[in-house]
């Protein structure tokens, strides 16, 4: 198999995904498979070779070329594509037939909707990158050029406003901080199932430089990974708001020393451990009502 077979093969592996990822910044089908392809074509001319993570990199390249998207539609002063709508008539979009697309706007749901109506360009992409689909705001802030607590701080405003107008059980915030805080007491208690049950299967775990000086992990993907590094860990960590969403945090001293923050919808997608001090007076941390130094 050559080279170029070889990359078309992983990027076909990773099309369903791109696909979605663009379906839910763009809201439209037609856009999406633009997007996808114009990802494809940025491959095409990038050096593969000097790519380490390509399911990374492709999902940060289709974000940008959405971004591109959405930011061009709006100085044209065009309003995005009816969610609902868009595929009604009976006509085939990409090979999928009337049925198959349904399923797919079924799937996208409320979420996309409020997401689709209630974010400006740049909010919606780190919303929909980190909330969504587990990118860490390291690999957002370059492509919306903004540095990493300026990513956080544009992502706490979208939860804020997705919240506002959402009521889906999966961003409900009372149910995430419900599936957080059983996380937490299956860890201290070594509950592996439970973790297990708790966790998407392609969850994503990533700490710092400090906290893998502190023996924590700088990445480790899959649930039964994940569940066995906490399995009978988080015994100092107490419930708490990391940036307006569930998480938690260690305090020793007095002094907040980690804060995890998870992604969670109906399992927790991703988790992000922070221990560098500088990046910890960034975050926005709340315990029981008050907040945390």
């Amino acid at each position: 198999m050559s080279d170029t077979d070889l990359l078309v093969r992983r990027f076909e592996e990773e099309r369903s995904r791109l696909r979605t990822v663009a379906h839910r910044m763009l809201g439209s089908p037609a856009e999406a498979e633009d997007a996808v392809q114009d990802t494809w074509l940025r491959l095409t001319r990038a050096d593969a070779d000097a790519i380490d993570n390509l399911p990374g990199w492709l999902t940060t390249t289709v974000g940008r070329v959405c971004l591109d998207r959405l930011r061009s539609a709006s100085a044209r002063h065009e309003e995005p594509a009816d969610v609902a709508g868009e595929s009604a008539a009976a006509e085939t979009v990409g090979g999928r037939d009337p049925e198959q697309e349904a399923l797919l706007a079924e799937s996208v749901g409320q979420a996309l909707e409020v997401v689709l109506t209630t974010l400006g360009p740049t909010e919606r992409l780190v919303f929909v990158l980190h909330d969504m689909f587990a990118v860490s705001f390291e690999e957002i802030a370059p492509v919306v050029d903004r540095n990493v607590a300026a990513v956080r701080q544009i992502a706490s405003r979208a939860r804020r406003r997705v919240q506002g107008r959402s009521v889906d059980p999966e961003v409900d915030p009372a149910r995430q901080r419900r599936v957080v805080e059983a996380f937490l007491v299956a860890s201290r208690e070594g509950r592996f199932d439970d973790l297990v049950s708790l966790l998407d299967p392609y969850v994503v775990l990533r700490g710092d430089a400090a906290a893998v000086r502190m023996g924590g992990t700088a990445e480790l993907r899959g649930r039964a990974g994940v569940a066995g590094f906490f399995t009978g860990r988080a015994q100092a960590a107490v419930p708490a708001f990391v940036d307006g969403m569930p998480g938690a945090v260690v305090i020793m001293g007095g002094r907040t020393t980690i804060a995890l923050s998870f992604t969670v919808t109906d399992r927790i997608l991703a988790i992000e451990v922070v221990a560098d001090p500088d990046r910890l007076r960034d975050l926005d941390l709340v315990v029981d009502g008050a907040p945390a130094r």
